[in-house]
């Protein structure tokens, strides 16, 4: 049996034995294939199912239910859309708030599904901290953000300014600066959550085979290496694995994000640490860093890791020295009492990146192919919306989900945009990352002058702006 359990801390804690469930092993004729059981996978098979409980469904995965970045990802489920502002600035005022209103539901919608399936995944929707915390330009671009956000009709029922004694009364920071706070975030025990998700379709009669890698796939059938499937509706819900399934990973990218966990903490440490509400928190810098205080008291801390030349999967995320120390250094910036902590747990994760970072939710009725993704490392969240929408778009119902800017309803595959052929994506990928991390490294030296500073931060400024 695969070491599963391995796979993350999450994986870790599980207290349920791992046994795979079925191979494919016959031919099937359905209504829907979903490829993948994780969570845009299990969402989109919830969704369909209780609106339309006469369609055959099945969820073909190639490992087990959490194998991906659904048992692997840093626990926060964001009320956000990665590049919402973007997608959403060509909207009426009234137009934008709605769809900020959508999307900062998403947190309460999977509160609703987890108390009605009886699904516990250590929800707590406590809200996220965006900090200021290593250096002074780090408060200046947080400001500049909450003023776009604001901007766009938001308030600060949605986005609230925090100067540093209103910070420490939720995280206690060695350099504080200030922050934003946002409501709409909550954190969860992933693994908990999409093997719960995979029970709760299998309850309402959806079937889950597992071990079973779709080996090639096209509109209207499927095949793995012992079964041919036949279906009306074709869902490949792979995300960061679509390179398993051309033509997919010519649009998505690949991109590793790696994270640790410390030996569970005492109360007297987390009393000077603070975050008793669940709160996600991050310090804002171009190196993309998340955190939360689990429900065992670990600290979990990411950033996002790298890509490999053509778009080559990474499976050894066995970290090593460097990539686990990257992250003990950005934990310890921030709490000096933890940089000598026995880190547990390290691990990692491929999620995908769409060109222009842009989400897709997208249907072609002519051809029975439903996708979505593009999350960004985003996904816990998004693909709750990425589900919904596309089990709508599937029964053709006339929603507020359809009408949304990232959708698209009536479009093939060649409606995304492809990435560029190598080497481009990696030079490029590798160039926008180094500029980011002399940016950090500039701005993080207390004696860097003021002229070097504003030089690294404007190069990495013109380098994100090729992301988009």
């Amino acid at each position: 049996m695969p070491a599963w359990r391995s796979i993350s801390l999450w994986m870790d804690q599980l207290d349920e034995p791992l046994l795979p469930r079925p191979q494919l092993a016959q031919d099937l004729d359905l209504d829907v294939a979903i490829i993948g059981a994780g969570y845009t996978g299990l969402w989109t098979a919830y969704y369909l199912k209780r609106q339309a409980p006469q369609l055959n469904i099945a969820v073909i995965e190639a490992q087990t239910a959490g194998f991906g970045a659904s048992g692997r990802n840093g626990g926060w489920l964001m009320g956000n859309l990665l590049g919402e502002d973007r997608l959403l600035a060509a909207l009426s005022p009234q137009q934008r708030r709605a769809s900020f209103d959508l999307l900062h539901g998403i947190p309460d919608e999977v509160a609703n599904v987890i108390e009605r399936e009886g699904i516990d995944c250590d929800y707590r929707k406590g809200g996220v901290l965006y900090c200021a915390a290593r250096y002074p330009e780090q408060e200046t671009s947080l400001r500049h953000y909450l003023d776009k956000l604001y901007a766009q009709g938001l308030n600060q029922d949605d986005y609230r300014w925090l100067n540093p004694e209103q910070l420490a009364q939720q995280i206690r920071l060695a350099k504080p600066y200030g922050g934003i706070y946002a409501p709409h975030c909550a954190t969860i025990q992933p693994a908990k959550l999409v093997r719960g998700l995979a029970r709760a379709v299998e309850r309402l009669g959806v079937t889950l085979y597992e071990n079973s890698p779709v080996t090639h796939w096209q509109s209207g059938s499927l095949q793995t290496a012992q079964a041919s499937v036949r279906s009306r509706w074709i869902v490949p819900a792979v995300e960061g694995y679509s390179v398993t399934l051309p033509p997919l990973g010519r649009y998505q990218l690949p991109v590793q994000s790696l994270l640790v966990a410390t030996e569970p903490l005492a109360e007297s440490v987390w009393e000077e640490i603070g975050l008793s509400q669940g709160q996600a928190f991050s310090e804002s810098s171009r190196q993309v860093t998340y955190g939360q205080r689990s429900m065992d008291n670990r600290l979990v801390f990411g950033a996002r890791g790298g890509y490999q030349f053509a778009s080559k999967l990474r499976h050894d995320f066995d970290l090593t020295r460097d990539e686990v120390e990257l992250r003990r250094y950005l934990f310890g910036e921030l709490f000096p009492q933890l940089k000598n902590v026995r880190i547990s747990h390290s691990w990692g994760g491929n999620l995908g990146m769409s060109r222009h970072f842009k989400p897709h939710m997208l249907c072609d009725r002519r051809k029975g192919i439903a996708l979505s993704g593009g999350y960004g490392g985003e996904g816990v969240g998004a693909s709750n919306l990425g589900g919904r929408t596309l089990a709508d778009l599937i029964l053709e119902r006339d929603s507020p989900l359809v009408h949304q800017p990232w959708v698209m309803p009536e479009c093939g595959l060649e409606a995304l945009r492809a990435w560029e052929p190598e080497p481009c994506r990696w030079l490029g990928y590798n160039a926008i990352i180094r500029s980011f991390v002399h940016e950090d490294q500039t701005l993080a030296n207390p004696v860097s002058v003021a002229g070097r500073r504003r030089m690294a931060s404007r190069i990495a400024g013109v380098m994100e702006g090729f992301m988009h």
